[in-house]
């Protein structure tokens, strides 16, 4: 496999009975083994946002447990990558750097990082999107593609109206993928998974403050194997077959249908994020065709892995979904 080219290979049987118009199939998607940007490059951006809510007191362990978990995270950053820290309440401020751009990790660097977290304390309210906007505009402030967030909060959006957090989401969706952890249990599954569904990152909750340090350090090594930037699946049809669902099926399952942003009138794109060297991503489609006589054959559907930059789309990867129509009925 060259350092670009992804493997996609289509298990499905494509006989359909006559007179059957539903097609089905599982593709199995495995990226390069070795890539040209070496790890530890600028190309790789990492924030966390810390919620530093009054909740976060309640009990205090909480919120000591949050700083340790975050300065570990911070120690795992090899040098060479940019990061920075946003803390959280009813507003959100940059604690490292103070000026709301990143950091390259260095040792000098990730040590005024932990001094920094060591300060916070816990007071206000909870505004998930102003969180998440900060950490756009961080984000922004520089060059990386790989771009990775962990979002840490224990309580409800009770600050801002469930709009305002919409209109935060949509305007981080593409931008970076964000990891979400919900502490103790007191915070909205809803609220975690709306915005870890739109950012391509995942959601599982830490029952008790104890085990943030080992959560967040393997959120950020997991981040950090991933050196391939975000890739996305186009699924192409003709005019005449329906695609009724994506979902991803292994190694977790995630349903993509959501999050498709169209191509062109046979072809969506369904964005799944970067990956890391050799990973492996089952996906279940399924589709309805138009029924066509004995012995007749077509394409149901053509997925591509596709990397896209303004102007320019490359194919990385090609696979076929088929339909035969035989001659026995239902």
């Amino acid at each position: 496999m060259s350092d670009s080219a992804f493997s996609v290979e289509v298990y499905q049987n494509p006989y359909l009975p006559a007179g059957q118009r539903g097609v089905s199939a599982v593709v199995s998607v495995t990226a390069p083994t070795t890539i040209a940007e070496p790890a530890g490059s600028k190309q790789a951006a990492e924030v966390i946002v810390l919620d530093c809510s009054r909740s976060m007191d309640y009990p205090p362990a909480k919120m000591a447990e949050a700083r340790l978990a975050t300065a570990a995270a911070v120690d795992l950053i090899p040098d060479g990558v940019l990061f920075a820290i946003i803390a959280g309440t009813s507003r959100a401020w940059p604690v490292y750097p103070a000026d709301g751009t990143m950091a390259v990790a260095n040792e000098r660097t990730r040590a005024k990082a932990k001094d920094a977290v060591s300060r916070l304390r816990a007071n206000g309210g909870t505004a998930i999107g102003q969180w998440l906007r900060l950490a756009h505009q961080v984000f922004q402030s520089c060059p990386a593609t790989l771009r990775h967030a962990i979002l840490l909060a224990d309580g409800a959006n009770q600050h801002e109206t469930a709009e305002q957090l919409d209109a935060a989401i949509a305007l981080c969706a593409g931008t970076f993928c964000c990891d979400c952890r919900g502490v103790g249990t007191d915070w909205r599954v809803s609220e975690l998974r709306k915005i870890s569904t739109a950012l391509l990152g995942t959601l599982d909750i830490v029952p008790e403050p104890s085990g943030l340090a080992a959560e967040f350090e393997e959120l950020m090594r997991n981040s950090l194997s991933k050196r391939l930037p975000d890739v996305a699946l186009r699924i192409w049809t003709p005019r005449t077959v329906v695609p009724k669902f994506v979902r991803q099926v292994a190694p977790a399952l995630a349903a993509m249908s959501g999050r498709p942003v169209p191509s062109d009138a046979q072809a969506r794109h369904y964005p799944t994020g970067a990956w890391s060297p050799g990973e492996n991503r089952d996906y279940h489609m399924d589709f309805q065709v138009t029924a066509s006589g004995t012995g007749e054959e077509m394409i149901a559907a053509r997925v591509s892995v596709v990397a896209s930059s303004p102007g320019h789309e490359q194919v990385l990867g090609q696979g076929v979904i088929r339909v035969i129509w035989t001659g026995e009925g239902p």
